[in-house]
């Protein structure tokens, strides 16, 4: 083992990383630039304090540099007097796997190489994120500190040895420090047998229904094919796009109506399956569908609340739940029907980890394609696929019928997103200041007719620890409960991304008709407060985009 002394690179460009990231996310060309990995690694290290001979969780979601890094990092963690690690077989590992390995091997830590939702391959983007002993993503306190440390280090320690047969499962070593190569998917699929009511599943299976679920390539193509078509008994070829690849096969691994398009033409199609859904890259999102019906991610989790007594692992009920921000109040509707409290937090799955190991909430979800619950720290996509699996399985409906009758039982919020990927940060911020300056001018105004009651930039107090989260994001509400949110995203490696949130209550006839399949501004109610907006915030002047990139 050596103690090699590298002066660091001008400075590692963490700085610009918004909060929300949990990590290091950059184009994979930076990640090659001689010692810039390296030293990142070590700024973890030094910053985490980890107990000398702790144990250690490494993995990543299969995408171009994955294996390199992980063999970079086990040698840096062996210098670094880690006291063992395990590691998944290929070095992948789910972001949900992940956690529950971190938490059922009792490891001080994991190391998870990812970005996510973002594009992979050479030409793409590539990340390391730390999550802590719970399972969840280290808090903006460790994030900054490893950031200011990445500013300042001048040497990193790793040892010098062969590399480690990632695909040999079984003990290997590094230098003394053992590393067990264990199975990916084997502790998650027994983790989701146990949550969920298999039995139930495979006879919906067998009784002729029909599901495809789209990998993209990613890291939970082996998981679906595990659980899905060997436990569960789907038919052979339900999982598409199945196999990790470095580069996703040159898609975009985010399950939404614009990038999962192939997915959504086949529910569309004639003969389309009964059910549809996908995962992102590292496995923590997903996207639901119906034959011709999306079901918009805040419904979903409305619904999984609602029906959660309906699954073995919830049937006692639910200590609460929660959601972001810009997270569609559908959920509270239903929190409130329940007698339950509903939390409203900021953006970014940190806020959730607080009220799960506080025992305050049970199901928790986001917008942005994340639901999650106590069973791990982070959002988890093939879980809520699962949910919604066991909930057919009991109420034996379509998809569209459990939907419209939770739509007949709690009302319909009307929601979609758009986002204005890779934006100029410097026009990115235009747009938000535009929007802030007109903040005290529209409090007590009316906004089409409608009054406007509430005109702010949302803050939170978190219950749990009494810390203060302020800038989250620019409410604006309307006597009918309607609201506009603006949010200015750091999750990309270029520019910015403005996402712009529209939400409206309505009901009888307009919360029945069938309509657009969701991710759309095609319903007047949202294009109404789509004019408003746009107008608001001044996106086309300031940006030069008259289309956003992505509509949810």
């Amino acid at each position: 083992m050596t103690a090699t002394d590298i002066s660091t690179i001008a400075t590692i460009p963490y700085a610009d990383q918004r909060p929300g990231t949990g990590g290091l996310r950059k184009r994979t060309s930076a990640f090659t630039q001689p010692n810039y990995l390296e030293n990142f690694l070590q700024s973890i290290f030094d910053t985490a304090q980890l107990p000398a001979g702790a144990a250690l969780v490494v993995g990543g979601d299969g995408r171009y540099l994955n294996r390199h890094a992980i063999q970079v990092c086990l040698r840096m963690a062996a210098a670094n007097g880690i006291g063992s690690v395990l590691v998944g077989r290929g070095g992948l590992l789910s972001t949900p796997a992940a956690s529950h390995l971190i938490r059922r091997s009792g490891a001080a830590a994991g190391i998870i190489f990812s970005a996510s939702h973002n594009p992979a391959g050479p030409d793409g983007d590539f990340g390391v994120k730390l999550n802590l002993a719970s399972g969840g993503p280290a808090p903006e306190s460790v994030t900054e500190a490893i950031a200011a440390r990445s500013r300042t280090i001048d040497q990193y320690r790793i040892a010098t040895a062969p590399d480690v047969p990632l695909d040999e499962i079984g003990e290997h070593a590094v230098e003394g420090m053992p590393v067990v190569v264990v199975d990916p998917v084997a502790d998650y699929a027994a983790l989701m047998e146990s949550l969920f009511d298999f039995d139930a599943i495979r006879e919906l299976f067998a009784a002729g229904f029909r599901m495809s679920y789209d990998g993209m390539h990613a890291a939970t193509g082996p998981y679906a094919i595990e659980i899905l078509e060997r436990r569960l008994g789907a038919a052979q070829g339900t999982v598409v796009n199945g196999v990790p690849l470095e580069d996703f096969g040159g898609g975009h691994a985010d399950p939404n109506l614009t990038y999962a398009r192939d997915l959504v033409e086949r529910l569309r199609a004639p003969d389309a399956p009964d059910f549809g859904a996908a995962s992102d890259g590292d496995g923590d999102r997903n996207m639901i569908l119906g034959r011709r019906f999306f079901v918009s991610p805040s419904d979903s989790l409305a619904v999984l609340t609602e029906h959660a007594t309906l699954v073995p692992a919830y049937r006692g009920g639910l200590a609460g739940v929660a959601r972001s921000m810009p997270t569609s109040r559908a959920v509270d509707r239903v929190a409130t029907a329940l007698g339950i409290p509903c939390y409203e937090t900021p953006t970014g799955w940190k806020f959730f980890g607080n009220l799960l190991e506080a025992g305050r909430i049970t199901l928790c979800g986001e917008e942005s394609f994340g639901t999650g619950s106590t069973h791990v720290r982070e959002k988890d996509g093939l879980w809520a696929v699962l949910f919604w699996l066991n909930i057919l399985a009991v109420r034996r409906e379509s998809v569209e019928g459990i939907v419209r009758a939770h739509w007949a039982r709690h009302g319909r919020v009307l929601y979609t997103r758009l986002d204005y990927e890779e934006v100029p940060l410097d026009a990115g911020r235009a747009v938000m200041d535009a929007v802030r300056a007109r903040l005290p001018d529209l409090r007590g105004s009316t906004l089409g007719g409608r009054a406007v009651v509430l005109a702010d930039e949302f803050a939170y107090t978190d219950p749990v620890d009494g810390s203060t989260s302020a800038g989250q994001g620019l409410r604006i509400g309307l006597e009918d409960e309607a609201r506009i949110v603006f949010r200015l995203s750091g999750t990309g490696t270029a520019g910015a991304t403005i996402r712009l949130y529209l939400e409206q209550p309505v009901g009888g006839a307009e919360a029945d008709a069938r309509g657009a399949p969701g991710g759309t501004t095609s319903h007047p109610a949202l294009e109404t407060l789509l004019g408003h907006a746009l107008a608001i915030g001044e996106i086309e002047a300031r940006t030069g985009r008259t289309a956003p990139s992505v509509v949810t």
